[in-house]
């Protein structure tokens, strides 16, 4: 406060200084004006008129408004001065200083005759104050913030969470703490006491505790006589955070002679976490041709959901390239998802899109679309999810685009952690919503428990070829074989089931 009181007695100083010693003369004002004035002058034959702001920092804990009149009288010319002063405390603190001076000068015929006065009025009016922010480094030593060490890569942790002990009320409490990457980082906790606001700086470490993921633990162990035993190629596995986990194991594989060989394998990451499982290795003159599975005639599937609230509907494909599409709709066919295209280092179309899609909205089914894909990137996501949006000509369809990323058989050679992938879907649904579609995640069962996130909990379309499912995650449409035959189609195709009463667009 002693400092605002100084530059103001300056100020009126140099003010009645202007009155005694000129007359008319406002330059003046601005010769001998305070260091920290900026001046604008106006000069009349009668009157000159000052506008000033000072801006200075005062240690102060409240709100001001200050306005400072000064009057000269004299009888010839006037000069009217007004200077407006902007005082920033160090708690947020604004006071305002108008200050107006009015100098009439005059002498009668005799200029040594001159006649002065001087009136100066002060008012102060308070403003509301608002909350101090003064952040102070030096914390009370009662206070007590203790944190835990470490936490889990891609975690989201609320930085209250990784306080293990304090006694003070984090005001910060909800803000997510850096984990995008494993190494020591710090977080600042934000707390007051006692009217004031601190700042508590902790350290943790961010680590990786999760082992990889086996996906195909060996599926199909054969490999032929006389070729070169590769492990990778009958397996596959992710790691949560390491895009290329190291792939070793125990034991003897000779592929110039028959037989089988046990060996143990393991999976290690970048931080040490290992996974590991026993598995045969059969070694044979001819590999085995697989079986083909049961069909399921499309009327079971009828007979099965009649007057429950679902509707059955196919997902097609180029795999199936005659259909009829009356007589599929005369055997309860609702609605179909179709293949747009698919992608294998570039995108292609699926040969039969355009006629499916016009085939099927002649006969007035519902229809949705998906893309097989393999991207690995970003931009690869995006490009398709534009492509997808450029094909349907920005016209609403009735289902969310589906997004079928499936080739985990052996996923270690795309080079991604699980991570990763789960990070292109939501590249995919945020590209996607640009354009006004939603996008859903089709996956089958195991992937959904053991790679799927889905944190945002978009839609889900469930692969599980069972006749009853024991999947527990929400889905609103369920892919319950891939071996039906349908009145109509000349080939086994895929039969979905939507529920109704279950959210389709999240």
């Amino acid at each position: 406060m002693k400092k605002l009181i100084l530059n103001i007695a300056a100020l009126a100083g140099s003010l009645i200084l202007v009155g005694c010693g000129s007359v008319g003369r406002s330059d003046n004002i601005a010769e001998n004006k305070p260091p920290e004035i900026l001046a604008e002058t106006t000069e009349e034959t009668t009157l000159a008129e000052t506008t000033a702001v000072i801006t200075t920092d005062v240690s102060t804990a409240s709100e001001t408004e200050t306005s400072i009149t000064e009057e000269t009288s004299a009888t010839t010319a006037i000069t009217s001065t007004t200077v407006t002063t902007t005082v920033k405390t160090t708690e947020k603190t604004t006071a305002k200083v108008t200050t107006k001076t009015t100098t009439k000068t005059a002498s009668n015929n005799n200029s040594n005759n001159s006649n002065n006065s001087v009136s100066t009025t002060t008012t102060a009016a308070p403003v509301t104050q608002t909350q101090p922010v003064t952040t102070v480094s030096t914390i009370p030593p009662e206070i007590i913030i203790e944190n835990y060490p470490t936490a889990e890569v891609y975690s989201e942790i609320p930085l209250g969470n990784m306080i293990s002990n304090s006694n003070i009320t984090i005001e910060n409490y909800d803000t997510l703490i850096d984990t995008s990457y494993i190494g020591d980082k710090t977080a600042d906790v934000k707390f007051w006491y006692n009217g004031t606001e601190y700042t508590k700086q902790i350290k943790y470490s961010v680590v990786d505790i999760t082992p990889p993921v086996i996906l195909n633990n060996g599926w199909s162990p054969y490999v032929q006589l006389y070729s070169q035993f590769d492990l990778s190629s009958l397996i596959g596995y992710a790691d949560n955070y390491d895009r290329n986990p190291v792939l070793t194991y125990e034991g003897y594989v000779d592929t110039n002679y028959e037989g089988t060989y046990p060996i143990t394998v393991y999976v290690t990451d970048s931080s040490g976490n290992v996974s590991s499982w026993t598995m045969n290795v059969y070694v044979v003159s001819s590999l085995p041709e697989s079986s083909p599975n049961p069909t399921v005639p499309f009327d079971y599937y009828v007979q099965k959901y009649a007057g429950q609230n679902v509707r059955l509907g196919l997902d097609i494909s180029a795999w199936q390239p005659y259909i009829d599409f009356p007589t599929i709709k005369e055997a309860g066919v609702e609605f179909v998802i179709m293949r747009m295209g698919y992608y294998y280092g570039e995108i292609k179309m699926d040969d039969y899109y355009y006629r499916n899609m016009q085939e099927a909205q002649a006969n007035g089914l519902d229809v949705g679309v998906y893309i097989y894909t393999t991207a690995t990137t970003e931009d690869e996501v995006r490009e398709q999810a534009r492509w997808m949006a450029e094909t349907l000509g920005y016209q609403s369809i009735y289902f969310p685009i589906a997004f079928d990323w499936e080739d985990f058989d052996h996923f270690q050679k795309y080079g991604m952690s699980i991570h990763d992938l789960n990070h292109l879907f939501d590249v995919f649904y945020d590209e996607l919503s640009k354009y006004g579609y939603y996008a859903m995640l089709y996956s089958s069962r195991n992937f959904l428990y053991n790679f799927w996130e889905n944190k945002n909990n978009r839609t889900v379309w469930l692969a599980h070829f069972i006749d009853e499912t024991d999947y527990t995650g929400e889905y609103a449409i369920w892919q319950t074989t891939a071996d039906c035959i349908v009145p109509g189609i000349d080939r086994i195709v895929d039969v979905d089931i939507q529920y109704m009463d279950r959210p389709l667009y999240k």
